[in-house]
């Protein structure tokens, strides 16, 4: 199946495909904007039929209650729905009338219903119409109408699918349908016809496809605090389930619950091993239906054994046609078909015919509800497509499926409900709870709790009435059938539940859900999936199964800490630990996954199998280890009731289990969340945005103005990503006054201790943290010591002990405080308290080295590669040494401190203490970045806020000093001499960045001049070609460098510095007209006004100059050298015309003399600067 061409068409006919709609409603005197009286008789000259009327008015009072986007997108998947289902019903020659809507039999564009039309035989055809658009070779208007007549004629065999059109859905029925380049002309050129062979695969990509760009907006929305609604939650939550996951969960529930009860049919329905050695080698036979992704149950205790006698005794007495299954988030019902494929093996083992088992199917076993309108139509058709694939006949029966869409109560015809209930107070009294109960349904979904009712009582009231010539039948089979159908599906009890419920975080629902959820669910209020968790089991017989794929964060997580404890009641059968990359269409680890299938019963000592995929970084392969019967686990439920918090540590050692019954470190350490600011805009920066006059470290006053944060992080032990800083003031006032700030556990600021990054894998990395820092409440917390010492903990946790054990209470991404308070822990004895502390002070020490080597710690002191050398080649070479004996000496240390605790902790059998290169976390030198970095730090001494002559930062703030000067001591002109002798700071805080070397200043100047001052004169040429050979560059070095800086340098430095930049890129474009760097730090609030007076103007002269002097070297060339000139006259002419708009824009912002606080940080006074300098990327 090419699932790159579904997800083309689907993404490009969605767009397409409301865009005509909304055409169409234009042509009807409907838009956005403005809509013509609903009673009008014409539109623009057009007199309308009484039918278009009628559409029309039905159009604008849908508009009236749902808004124009709403109903177009509607109209738009409506017609898409159709249109999909029209094309999968021809190529497997399942329209009754057996002619082709959308082909020839070639499979070409060429509808076969035009060249048939006068032979068609369609109910509602009036051939009368055909003729007449034949005669008048109205092909596009004839082949509309046939459309239409072939839909409604479908409505009799399909009416979930084909709902009568003769509502405004015909109405905006788009134009120019045979045109090349319209929707059904490009669905038919760019899937391919085989993939039309199989209903579940291709609508269930189609769907989920066709909703991918909505559900991007819908979470771009969610980042600006916009809730999610009922209309965008299919499209927010929808995910196509994996075929062989779905297989997995219906045969190991469904499949289970009946051969449990029915083991002399495991013969028929389970592949003998030579069939699952051919199935597992990739030899799948289409004919081939036995269960091959069913698990054996483990081999239980006597005593249980005899408890599952006694329930397999229920399973015995059932017959097929008893079983109730139901999927209640069925999407586009993959779940549902496969449901059917396996009642239909149980059917046929019971002696049942084809013809018996589907209608007996459809009429009394399958179940499926959705939110979504066009979810419910395709899962709807998914199961009547699979009933017809076995029951060729089966259109002709006249039976529908119980698959729905729910449905709201809010706008219920009164007198309908009056006029069904006929004075009966009993009826009245059941419609009165419907109607409440599904009041608002669409908020909730399959969650609402419903009723039981007495649904024959109903529904004999429906038969009554079918045949009833009162007004108000009509309206009472449209609007109460389908509530009352709901209304049971929700009611009633099943033996299956199977599921892929969507994964949506509560918090972003709209205030209905969350407030339900809330109140009904409170152990699983996180999230939509694990409330479903909860949700199957309420709607699942006492000894029912349920079978879900889920988030995996509900096993770990301490927020579901009760979920477990509720789930521990039951029975877990198995589970499919699937982890990242389970759904091939989701990259990176944001989606761990988890199938699992439970029992309702309560058989504590019941063994589950567990089958571990997660370390497996593909789909496929998950597949395949799964079929080849590795990574299997056994694990009595019991076991997960002595874990901390019950976490499902399924693949633990006995020696691990062990562990866990003992003291852990929360009960020896304090482990402490701490300040959330309520507004961290307002109160968090990077450290290098801020003057440091006001920064602890720099001042020494340690509580007070901006002081270190640690708010988590990347990937690094021992010591570093010290980046962020809070405004703490005076003790908090200006936090305080904000008045959402929480200020946890207080009594621990500013104190010594040990933190990690909120976000974390691989069992987390923990870094020291001096005396000085605060730390967040939720990324960042701290471990704090209560005597026993801070570094031997350190030592624990950056050791594969603790990443194992860590691992084992949550894999998660998220790395939670509960978790490190339940890590084990192992006292250690004084003599290997003092190894493990000296060892562990070196790591910070290297650590530390290695952080301060780089511009971006606070306490760097100079660039590495500056040494006493005549060349950068040697200063690298020694460099590069440097970094490799720390990096060794570090994993050395790292090995032995694994060496320890892998002892102390008894885990000789489980792991062993080498540490592989990439786990080491200080860096190695790398040519190509140092060389980067270099640059940069040149650039930083361009600017004064280094210096050849003092280590450290020169100039970050405050009062730029003072010198006399021919420009009459002007504050900021140069600088300070002392402090800058050997390599003087620029001037005026401006350093143009030109394709040729135009002014005195120029930045490619400025580092030539910075080379020679650091290497001597002598070795320039060759430190040059260094450089630019690091680079990658082609060409002259100076060449090279300058194209670095032109192109690169501003990225590398946005990069560099978290998208905060520090020096600042005025640029007039993409044709590279104008380009200057300047130093936040030094801005005044005439520094742009000097950028226009003293560069742009300047660059404005030179190019007119150039420009008049090659229009003069033009007239006097030769041909071949004229096209050469011209073409440079062209390049010219462009940074001219972007030079002179661009002086425009920087003209109003000189006049204005701005001023910037530093403290409002960079992306603040970024802004009011946008329009003239360029973008961070």
């Amino acid at each position: 199946m090419d699932k790159n061409a579904i997800k083309k068409f689907a993404v490009w006919a969605r767009t397409e495909l409301i865009v005509r709609v909304s055409l169409k409603g234009v042509e009807y005197g409907i838009t956005e904007d403005n809509i013509v009286d609903a009673a009008a008789d014409s539109i623009n000259g057009k007199v309308l039929t009484d039918a278009e009327k009628k559409q029309r008015m039905a159009c604008i009072a849908e508009i009236n209650d749902k808004g124009y986007t709403q109903v177009m997108e509607e109209v738009a998947y409506t017609w898409f729905n159709r249109f999909c289902a029209l094309r999968f019903m021809e190529v497997n020659s399942y329209l009754p009338s057996h002619v082709r809507v959308f082909t020839d039999e070639e499979n070409t564009f060429k509808p076969q219903i035009i060249t048939e039309a006068i032979h068609l035989d369609l109910d509602g055809l009036d051939m009368e119409k055909v003729y007449e658009l034949k005669e008048a070779e109205k092909t596009e208007e004839l082949y509309k109408y046939l459309l239409i007549v072939q839909c409604n004629a479908l409505n009799k065999i399909l009416p979930g699918m084909f709902q009568k059109i003769s509502d405004y859905t015909e109405l905006l029925l788009p134009d120019n349908l045979l045109r090349d380049g319209s929707v059904i002309q490009k669905m038919i050129e760019l899937i391919p016809e085989d993939d039309w062979k199989d209903a579940v695969q291709i609508i269930g990509w189609l769907y989920q496809y066709y909703n991918s760009e909505k559900k991007d907006n819908v979470f771009a929305a969610l980042k600006k605090n916009v809730k999610i609604t009922k209309e965008n939650i299919p499209a927010a939550t929808q995910l196509f389930t994996p075929d062989w996951i779905v297989r997995y969960m219906v045969e190991n529930s469904l499949g289970r619950l009946w051969l449990e009860g029915h083991p002399d049919a495991k013969e028929q329905l389970l592949p003998t091993e030579e069939e699952q050695s051919v199935y597992v080698a990739g030899n799948r036979d289409p004919e081939d239906t036995k269960w091959h992704y069913y698990l054996e149950e483990a081999e239980q205790e006597p005593e249980v054994q005899a408890q599952l006698a006694e329930i397999r005794k229920e399973y015995a007495a059932l017959t097929p046609d008893q079983l109730k299954v139901i999927d209640p988030c069925s999407g586009s019902g993959h779940i549902l078909a496969y449901m059917f494929d396996v009642l239909m093996k149980i059917y046929e083992t019971y002696g049942y015919t084809t013809r018996e088992a589907v209608a007996s199917i459809v009429e009394n076993n399958i179940y499926g509800l959705d939110i979504d309108d066009r979810a419910a139509q395709l899962a709807y058709f998914a199961v009547m497509m699979k009933a017809r694939q076995y029951d060729r006949r089966f259109f002709s029966r006249g039976i529908q499926p119980h698959v729905y869409v729910i449905v709201e109560s809010n706008h219920v015809d009164k007198f309908a409900v009056e006029y069904f209930c006929n004075g009966d107070a009993k009826l009245k009294a059941v419609m009165d709870t419907i109607i409440s109960e599904l009041h608002d349904a669409k908020e909730y979904g399959s969650i609402l709790t419903v009723t039981p009712q007495d649904w024959t009582m109903l529904y004999n009231r429906f038969a009554e009435i079918t045949e009833d010539i009162n007004i108000s039948r009509e309206t009472a089979l449209i609007e109460l059938l389908p509530l009352v159908q709901v209304a049971e599906a929700l009611a009633q009890k099943y033996d299956v539940v199977v599921t892929n419920p969507p994964y949506m975080a509560v918090s972003n629902a709209g205030a209905k859900m969350y407030n339900l959820v809330q109140k009904k669910y409170p152990d699983s209020k996180a999230d939509m999936f694990s409330v479903f968790i909860e949700r199957c089991g309420e709607i699942s017989k006492p000894h029912g199964y349920q079978a879900l794929i889920t988030q995996h964060s509900w096993m770990f997580l301490t927020t579901f800490e009760n979920l477990r404890k509720k789930i521990n009641t039951k029975t877990l059968a198995n589970m499919v630990h699937l982890g990242a990359h389970a759904f091939e269409e989701i990259s990176g680890e944001v989606v761990q996954a988890v199938a699992f299938v439970m029992n309702s019963s309560n058989l504590s000592d019941y063994k589950a199998k567990f089958v571990r995929l997660i370390d497996i970084g593909n789909a496929d392969g998950k597949q395949e280890t799964f079929l080849g019967k590795r990574e299997q686990y056994v694990k009595a439920i019991s076991v997960f009731r002595m874990i901390p918090s019950c976490t499902y540590m399924y693949w633990a050692s006995d020696r691990v289990i062990e562990l866990f019954q003992g003291k852990c470190l929360g009960e020896v350490y304090d482990i402490k969340s701490g300040l959330s600011t309520g507004d961290n805009d307002i109160f968090l920066r990077c450290w290098h945005e801020i003057s440091l006059n006001k920064f602890s470290i720099f001042t020494g006053a340690e509580q007070t103005g901006w002081v270190p944060y640690n708010k988590g992080g990347g990937v690094r032990k021992w010591y570093g990503l010290n980046t962020l800083v809070v405004y703490w003031g005076n003790d908090a006032d200006k936090i305080k006054q904000v008045g959402r700030a929480v200020f946890r556990n207080p009594s621990f600021y500013f104190k010594e201790g040990i933190t990690w990054s909120g976000i974390a894998s691989s069992g987390g990395t923990f870094r020291y943290t001096p005396k000085g820092y605060l730390f967040d409440s939720n990324k960042g917390p701290m471990i704090f010591d209560k005597g026993k010492g801070i570094y031997n903990i350190a030592g624990l946790l950056n050791t594969k002990v603790s990443q194992v054990l860590i691992g084992m209470l949550n894999p998660t991404v998220s790395l939670q405080i509960g978790d490190i308070y339940s890590i084990p822990y192992a006292k250690l004895d004084d003599n290997v308290k003092e190894t493990v502390d000296l060892i562990v002070k070196k790591n910070i020490e290297l650590s530390r080295e290695d952080w301060d080597s780089f511009e971006t710690s606070w306490d760097f002191q100079h660039h590495p590669l500056l040494r006493k050398v005549p060349t950068i080649a040697e200063a690298f070479e020694q460099w590069q040494t440097e970094c490799n004996d720390r990096f060794n000496q570090l994993k050395a240390n790292e090995e032995e401190l694994n060496r320890i605790f892998i002892d102390i902790y008894g885990l000789q059998e489980e792991l062993t203490p080498e540490v592989e290169d990439k786990d080491v976390t200080v860096r190695k030198a790398d040519l190509g970045r140092d060389i980067r970095s270099f640059i940069s730090y040149a650039v930083g001494c361009m600017f004064g806020r280094y210096s050849l002559d003092v280590d450290g930062l020169a100039y970050v703030g405050g009062e730029w000093d003072k010198v006399n000067s021919s420009e009459g001591g002007r504050e900021g002109t140069l600088g300070c001499a002392s402090k800058y002798a050997s390599f003087p700071a620029d001037k005026d805080n401006i350093i143009p960045i030109c394709d040729d070397e135009y002014f005195e200043d120029d930045i490619v100047g400025l580092f030539v001049e910075f080379v020679k001052t650091v290497y001597g004169a002598g070795t320039l040429d060759e430190n040059l070609k260094f450089i630019a050979d690091a680079l990658g560059g082609k060409g002259q070095p100076k060449d090279v460098i300058r194209n670095y800086f032109l192109n690169d340098f501003y990225a590398d430095h946005c990069k560099i510095y978290q998208k905060r930049p520090i020096y600042w890129l005025f640029d007039s474009g993409k044709k590279n007209g104008f380009k200057t760097l300047i130093y936040m730090h030094r801005y005044q609030p005439d520094t742009i006004a000097r950028i226009r007076t003293d560069y742009v103007h300047e660059q404005q002269a030179r190019y007119r100059t150039a420009i008049a002097d090659l229009e003069q070297r033009i007239a006097n060339a030769s041909t071949g050298e004229r096209v050469k000139l011209k073409k440079k006259l062209t390049a010219l002419q462009a940074q001219d015309t972007e030079i002179h708009t661009y002086e425009e824009k920087i003209h109003h912002l000189a006049d204005q003399m701005i001023s910037i606080n530093l403290d409002d940080g960079v992306k603040k006074n970024y802004a009011i600067f946008q329009d003239v300098l360029a973008k961070i990327k």
